[in-house]
């Protein structure tokens, strides 16, 4: 426990690793997979690569965490002595969880709890959170790091390419992505997160090898000269080009402050099927460095 007494939370789109969530405490509300066989929480009952491994015979349902499950994480949070908790969850314009986890939170008595909706997921999600948690373990107070996170929210833009619309169609999670008939020409698209949390196509590239670098140098390009940045990579079944994205990123934004790395979760993978890649920059203003 830091010594402000200050919990995290966050749900299961947020893509932290088990070593990370463990040091900094993080709490993880874990979403819901519908298959027809039964429910599952992600991460929880079902792994990302048992998602993946089934999605070509069926593509499940994505469900919010239940109310008992978001009610039973702020109980824990209590009982472990916390008095604050600051909730950061996954776009609002893919979900009702960050609004939900608001709500719930507001009615925990004994409990303050700051939520926010990060209008991002995956990498975008996680990299805030582990900010968060830095600066908490830094010493920095509950007023200082709820202040600070909309700025490094809106400084934090992450990148996906994947290899078909099919699955973002299937589940209804197109969003602002204008659909296009890619396939006969090998055509890859990069897609990102709008301002209003939707997901947005923001390149069409020919080639999946050309995809990834295309994706590398938009995220390159928004770090301005001398800027401290924190930097993301992350993969959904595809763990070979993982390495190489890896690589690629950190010789092509060598100043990075921190490099976080995820895996894609289930609920994520159920909306943009296998084989997905991810980077994300997070710029960090010089009054937080």
């Amino acid at each position: 426990m830091n010594a402000q007494r200050v919990a995290l939370v966050t749900d299961s789109c947020a893509d932290i690793p088990a070593n990370l969530i463990k040091k900094y405490d993080i709490h993880v509300i874990p979403l819901r997979l519908l298959f027809s066989d039964g429910e599952y929480e992600d991460g929880v009952s079902i792994t990302a690569k048992e998602v993946y491994r089934r999605l070509p015979v069926e593509i499940p349902k994505t469900s919010l965490p239940s109310g008992a499950r978001i009610e039973e994480t702020f109980q824990s949070i209590r009982r472990k002595g916390y008095e604050k908790a600051i909730a950061i969850n996954f776009s609002g314009g893919l979900s009702g969880t960050a609004n939900m986890v608001r709500l719930l939170g507001e009615q925990c008595v004994g409990l303050e709890v700051a939520a926010f909706d990060t209008l991002s997921g995956s990498l975008g999600t996680g990299m805030t959170v582990l900010q968060a948690a830095r600066w908490l373990d830094e010493g920095c107070t509950f007023t200082e790091v709820c202040r600070w996170i909309p700025e490094i929210m809106h400084s934090t833009t992450v990148f996906f390419c994947i290899d078909t619309l099919e699955y973002l169609q299937k589940g209804g999670r197109i969003g602002l992505i204008t659909s296009f008939a890619g396939s006969l020409l090998n055509i890859k698209p990069i897609i990102s997160f709008a301002p209003s949390g939707e997901l947005v196509n923001v390149a069409k590239v020919r080639g999946r090898r050309l995809a990834i670098q295309k994706m590398i140098d938009m995220a390159a390009a928004l770090i301005p000269d001398g800027a401290a940045f924190n930097l993301a990579v992350a993969h959904g079944d595809s763990p070979g080009e993982f390495k190489e994205i890896r690589t690629l990123a950190k010789k092509t934004m060598p100043g990075f402050r921190t490099l976080f790395e995820g895996e894609i979760d289930g609920t994520l993978g159920v909306y943009t099927g296998p084989h997905l890649l991810g980077v994300g920059v997070q710029l960090l203003p010089e009054h937080l460095v």
